[in-house]
Formats: C-alpha cells, structure tokens, sequence
C-alpha cells in the first residue's frame, strides 16, 4: 500500500539479550588500543573491535547478532562465510529501543559505548498507532504509556553520549493517509515532547524521522517537521530502512533542509548500495527486495556540509517482515544478510 511511496520501517527485536550482552560489556570487556586506548574487545569471540574513533564516533556492539552469527558460521567451518558476515559485523549499527525496560535497555548501551570512547546509536520507535497495522505494528498503548516509556529511555541514556533517531516513519504516516486523523494532534504533541526531553540530556544528539527520496511529494513534510520540534532537534534522518541511493537523499535531505532553517540531516546507508528495487509489486518493492547490497559504511565525513553522518539505522540482515520468505519484521534472516555482504565490493 505505501511501497510506491518507499515508505516502510521494520520492528524492533525484543532487546533483553543484547542488554545483557552490552551490561555485561562494561564489567567484562578485554581492551585493545583502536588509537586511543579505549577499544573494546568483546566477548562473543568474534574479535570485534571499534572503529576509528575519527571516521565513526558511533559504537560497535561485539557481541551484536551479526558478531555471533560470525562465531556460529566459524564453528561450523563456513570461514567465508563468516568473512563475509563480518562486513557487517565490525560496523556500527543502531540499536532499536523495544517498549520493555526502556531505562534498562539505554543503560546498557551508552554504558558500553562510553566505556569504549565512543556514543550510542539509538532508534526510538514506539509511537502509537505505529506502522498503520502492518508488518511493524505496535508501539505504546496511549500517549501516557508513551510519555512514560520515554522518560525511562531519558533516565537510561543519562549524560552519556548518544545519537537518537527519532521515530521513523512517524511524520510521514501524517501525510500520507496512513495514521487516522484522530491521531495526529496527540503524535505531534508527543514528538516534540520528545525531542524537549532528549535535548535536555547533557550530550543526546536528536534527529527527527523525515520519511526518503522515494516520498512523491516532500512539499508535504517540512510543516510537519516544523509542528514536531525540528527547531529544537540537531537534524532530521532520511531513508531509514530504505534503498534510496545516498546521492538521491542527499538531494531530498537539501531540499528540505532548506525549508527548516538549514537543519542538518543523516543518511541511512545500511542497504543502499545498489539503490532501490525496481521490479515486483510496487507496493512491496521495499520489503526484502532481492539484490540489494550494503551502502558506504558509517561516517562523519561525508560528501555534503549539511550531512552529518551517513549511519547504519537498519541493522542489515534483519528482516523487513514475512514477505519474500523472510521471518517476522526485526529477525535475523540468515541467508539475506550472506547476500548482501556477498553483492557489496
């Protein structure tokens, strides 16, 4: 129904494990020098390690799904493939918030991620009335349940160090028929709530959701970004669980930057290295296509002043939903991942 337009996002896994995971990180990390004395190793075996700190500030989970499907495909002797799959593993990839504990669930990674000098990336994506019934339907009960899940999330982050994307697809379902009228003052109302608490965190970056180049009529968004809090944001993020080239968004991103005062922006280029999928129904062309490839790993040098990091936000090999034989939205598809580490250079 909106795969014309390119909009869709996928759930969040359930997090308790990798909470512990990255809780245990703080307590029980081994250290290697990355460049500056605070490169985590972690304990998945995978031999993870961060990024230079100069080229993606961005934490790098070592015991992610991505670092123990290597450690899996190497105990079954697949050492290709395993090579592969570090493509992804050894990058930093968001971590999307699920509704339970949240206070817990950013405890454990900005601790992990200061621990190793470096900042959480964050996806909040509990709005209610989210995803419009689909494959990732869900979110908070009310707005209430809302407000209270995100002062937890508030109180988890603290003052550490992090980036936040803020609700994807939530302004653009606004626009585009998807979320009932009756809903619409409560999710503005909720938005910019958001980005006022998260701003008042002593170093919590936060950018708004702004839907992807693939939208047919961005003319319609930048009031809506304007009415959710852009003013008070850092920025706003683009192509979030899509395939639109980086050229093409930085294009879209520009043209709206310059419609809320010059705002910066983001890019998610987890799977956008060979663009968007052209065949098939146009209304499911963004769920699972086939021949996709990872995009540009993530960075702050980029190719544009106004774009400030191009970042993975969808974490790549996680499923989009049941379509194309994938599992539900949010799970590791095993075999999706291997193709796309193997179509990227």
């Amino acid at each position: 129904m909106y795969g014309s337009r390119g909009v869709r996002t996928f759930a969040g896994r359930r997090m308790s494990a990798v909470v512990l995971g990255a809780a245990l990180l703080v307590t029980g990390c081994s250290s290697s020098d990355g460049g500056d004395g605070s490169d985590d190793r972690g304990d998945a075996g995978a031999g993870i390690t961060q990024q230079p700190k100069d080229k993606a500030p961005f934490w790098v989970n070592p015991d992610g799904t991505a670092a123990r499907e290597v450690v899996a495909l190497e105990k079954s002797g697949k050492k290709q493939d395993a090579e592969q799959i570090r493509k992804i593993a050894e990058q930093p990839v968001a971590e999307w918030v699920g509704p339970d504990d949240p206070e817990e669930q950013t405890r454990g990674f900005t601790e992990a991620a200061d621990k190793a000098g470096r900042t959480a990336l964050l996806v909040l994506y509990n709005i209610p009335h989210r995803d419009c019934g689909q494959y990732s339907q869900g979110g908070a009960a009310d707005g209430n349940a809302y407000r209270e899940w995100l002062d937890g999330v508030a109180a988890g982050i603290g003052d550490r160090p992090a980036t936040v994307v803020l609700e994807p697809d939530a302004l653009l379902h606004l626009v585009d028929g998807c979320t009932p009228e009756q809903f619409h003052e409560e999710r503005y109302d909720l938005l910019k709530g958001a980005v006022t608490k998260l701003k008042s965190l002593k170093n919590t970056k936060v950018y708004l959701d702004a839907g992807n180049a693939g939208w047919q009529d961005p003319e319609k968004i930048f009031e809506p970004l304007n009415r959710a809090g852009i003013a008070q944001a850092d920025g706003f993020s683009v192509n979030v669980s899509n395939f639109y080239s980086t050229e093409d968004s930085i294009a879209y991103g520009k043209q709206l930057s310059a419609k809320v005062g010059g705002k910066h922006f983001v890019i998610d280029t987890s799977r956008n290295g060979k663009g968007p999928y052209s065949a098939g129904k146009p209304d499911e062309r963004w769920c699972n296509p086939p021949g996709r490839s990872l995009g540009e790993t993530p960075t702050t040098q980029t190719a544009d002043p106004l774009v400030d990091a191009y970042l993975w936000v969808k974490r790549p090999g996680e499923s989009d939903g049941e379509c194309k034989g994938g599992p539900k939205a949010g799970e590791w598809w095993a075999d999706y991942a291997l193709k796309l580490a193997k179509a990227t250079g």
